[in-house]
């Protein structure tokens, strides 16, 4: 099995509510994006797939976020680090329709040491 990971970020502000802190001031962040892919079969020039064909596909996603406030972008969720990698994946989810290759999860972080990975799987 392979796994392919690209790597992006974008800006953004948001605010999470009831969160009992100063997230609850409105502020931004640079969120960096990681999105995996995995398959078994290669192509017959050696690649799961072109990282460009998947840059643009994540792209199309990250730039629905970028320079936005996140409150109006989930309408009705709490803009999370977790609600945005539920969000992205199961855009990216809807996006990638490729046979042989599956999208394995979407990681996002709001600093350098902050995370969250969603699955799918719940």
């Amino acid at each position: 099995m392979y796994e392919l990971m690209i790597k992006t970020d974008f800006a953004a502000a948001h605010q999470i509510k009831e969160s009992g802190g100063t997230c609850e001031n409105l502020h931004g962040h640079t969120w960096q994006v990681k999105v995996f892919l995995q398959g078994e079969k290669l192509s017959e020039n050696g690649m799961l797939i072109d990282f460009r064909e998947v840059k643009k596909i994540v792209k199309i996603w990250v730039d629905k976020l970028d320079h936005q406030y996140l409150n109006e972008v989930l309408k009705g969720e709490n803009p999370t680090t977790e609600n945005l990698s539920k969000y992205l994946f199961n855009g990216l989810k809807k996006t990638i329709n490729i046979e042989e290759i599956k999208l394995s999860k979407v990681s996002v972080g709001e600093s350098n040491d902050t995370w969250v990975t969603y699955d799918g799987r719940g």
